[in-house]
């Protein structure tokens, strides 16, 4: 029985400090960010009540102290989401983004009195035994002692094909397809996202770690890698804002979401694969249970989606518009959705 408990030690002894800290933080993060959207969605239906609608072009909410209470919660998620990436590989901590889609949907089902069907359940369920999968074979973070390492990293001749091939592809997206198919292909936009996202978590990632190591004692401030860096992810962050809102409002939240997150999720993976090299650690059975988890995670977070707008027994298409946000113009996420009717009437 001792040889037993000494096994069971020894298989899960790979589990550094460091990822321990951010599989904490991105759990918090997606504690956070879930239940903002709860909180600034019964803000927004509180501010309408006595005023007009955001959906409607008004702006009562943002005198609303609970929506600044949602968008305070927020922001404390995407701090914790910032500082995970400094201790934990982006392959554990990106994914476990999804978990704020279950926290949101089971506050929604239990605050909000919106239906969560079956098989919504089932997905939440899903979410968790794929994102357990991806937290027990993680890699270990590589272990860093100063932002030029990060430079070298990010200047090699792989990575630096990656980020052209990227910023090709975003330049041919908003200059050739944009303006003709942007309002049509919710590829379009969503790809810009997606593409730039991945550079910009590899930056958060590098200033994250160049933070961590100032305030632990050794000054990361006094090299201009890390001012480069701070440069690259205001510029990308800045970016996936506009084109994500423009996503947003161009088409239904239920189908942005899972779509996003596929893409943003897997090309965020493939550039830390590229640059931090964090299959190099792993052996071929690790890498291929991560994937089988980050597939099941994909599989659920596609069937909660899927079914958010079912009543038991009565299906309707994913991109209807639910009760809740044909009432007061959003979706869950208390995002302003386009209005297609009118949108296309002569």
């Amino acid at each position: 029985m001792a040889m037993e408990s000494g096994s069971w030690k020894e298989s899960y002894k790979g589990m550094s400090a460091d990822n321990i800290k951010g599989l904490v933080l991105a759990l918090s993060s997606s504690v956070f960010i879930g239940a903002s959207f709860i909180v600034k969605k019964k803000g927004l239906k509180k501010a309408g009540a006595s005023g007009i609608r955001a959906g409607s072009g008004g702006y009562t909410y943002l005198y609303e102290p609970l929506w600044w209470v949602g968008m305070i919660t927020m922001i404390v998620g995407e701090i914790a989401n910032f500082a995970a990436y400094a201790f934990a590989p982006a392959i554990l901590v990106t994914p476990l983004g999804a978990l704020s889609i279950i926290i949101s949907a089971a506050l929604a089902h239990i605050i909000l009195r919106e239906k969560l069907h079956i098989f919504g359940i089932l997905g939440c369920v899903l979410c968790v035994v794929g994102s357990t999968t991806i937290v027990l074979h993680a890699p270990q973070e590589r272990e860093i002692e100063s932002v030029k390492e990060v430079w070298d990293l990010a200047t090699e001749p792989a990575f630096l094909f990656y980020a052209a091939l990227v910023i090709a592809a975003v330049f041919i997206l908003i200059f050739h397809f944009i303006p003709d198919y942007g309002q049509t292909h919710i590829m379009v936009y969503i790809g810009v996202c997606s593409l730039v996202g991945s550079l910009s978590v590899m930056s958060v990632k590098a200033l994250g770690i160049a933070l961590k190591l100032t305030l632990s004692g050794t000054n990361q401030l006094i090299y201009p890698q890390t001012w480069v860096f701070a440069f690259v992810v205001i510029t990308c962050v800045l970016t996936q804002m506009n084109y994500l809102n423009k996503a947003l409002d161009t088409f239904n939240t239920a189908v942005v979401s899972p779509i996003y997150y596929v893409m943003f999720t897997s090309l965020t993976i493939l550039a830390s694969v590229i640059m931090f090299k964090d299959w190099d650690r792993q052996s071929p059975t690790q890498i291929v249970t991560e994937m089988c988890g980050f597939m099941t995670i994909l599989s659920g977070t596609f069937l909660l989606h899927k079914t958010k707008d079912m009543a038991d027994g009565s299906p309707s298409l994913p991109v209807r518009l639910s009760k809740h946000t044909e009432e007061d113009g959003f979706g869950t996420e208390g995002i302003p959705l386009r209005r297609q009717d009118s949108s296309r009437a002569p």
